[in-house]
């Protein structure tokens, strides 16, 4: 197990007045959010609202035009931040699953706790099979990507994040990608983590998973958060009339 990083009384993240723009374009709109430790906070709204764009500000993936990110109190948008080493702290997992295609599932799993974390070959590979054990992929460890299905493939790469030991794990749509009869593999994995007690941020179209298993469900519209409350709260008694709407399109 890493060290937690300092400053670990407060939330694990914090989002400060996050604005993001492309252009003339303003995606974000100051947002603030912060996460508990342990804590499974579900991101719902629709197509455009900014959720992915605020997911990718957390970890730096986007570069947020105004505002503040902080990580267990600290700063990750300083520039005297290694990068590199704050996403071993807050791992991401996409959409697409971002595979090497020459490498095997071991190999992909292992390769950044070779390279970034600077572990052994045989130790990035004791690593490596207990996650693929983990996510039960044990058996395909010499397979590669183009002899995975699309669920085995998105197993592949969350073990390859939760090998580095992160504090944070953001999802960003894990299965809309996949066939439907493979979503409930991966919502499986991530029920298993939140019972294991892992902090995760959940950007997905998932809305009974979201029911399940959510301590927190936050409504975006517009770059904007206009609505957060418990899974029960925001399902049952939705208090901006925008969350009503949305959530009256999915019953249909």
């Amino acid at each position: 197990m890493q060290a937690a990083l300092p400053g670990t009384d407060g939330p694990i993240l914090e989002l400060e007045g996050i604005r993001k723009s492309f252009g003339d374009h303003e995606i974000l709109k100051g947002v603030d959010l912060a996460v508990e430790r342990r804590e499974l906070v579900f991101i719902i709204g629709p197509s455009g609202s900014g959720k992915s764009t605020l997911l990718r500000c957390c970890n730096r993936l986007e570069e947020p035009t105004q505002g503040a990110v902080r990580v267990c109190g600290k700063d990750i948008l300083a520039r005297s931040v290694d990068i590199n080493h704050v996403r071993t702290r807050i791992g991401m997992v996409f959409q697409s699953f971002n595979l090497y295609p020459h490498m095997t599932a071991l190999q992909n799993v292992t390769l950044a706790l070779r390279k970034v974390a600077g572990k052994s070959a045989g130790e990035a590979g004791r690593i490596g099979m207990q996650m693929l054990e983990r996510v039960g992929l044990e058996n395909r460890a010499g397979h590669y990507p183009s002899q995975l299905s699309g669920g085995q493939q998105q197993r592949v790469a969350i073990a390859r994040t939760l090998a580095l030991g992160p504090e944070i794990v953001l999802f960003d749509e894990p299965t809309s990608a996949l066939d439907p009869e493979l979503v409930g593999g991966i919502l499986a994995i991530m029920r298993e983590l939140r019972e294991s007690g892992m902090t995760m941020v959940v950007v997905s179209h998932e809305m009974r998973f979201a029911r399940e298993a959510a301590d927190r469900v936050v409504f975006m519209a517009d770059g904007v958060i206009l609505e957060q409350g418990s899974s029960r709260q925001i399902f049952e008694s939705p208090r901006h009339a925008r969350t009503r709407e949305f959530l009256a399109t999915l019953e249909h």
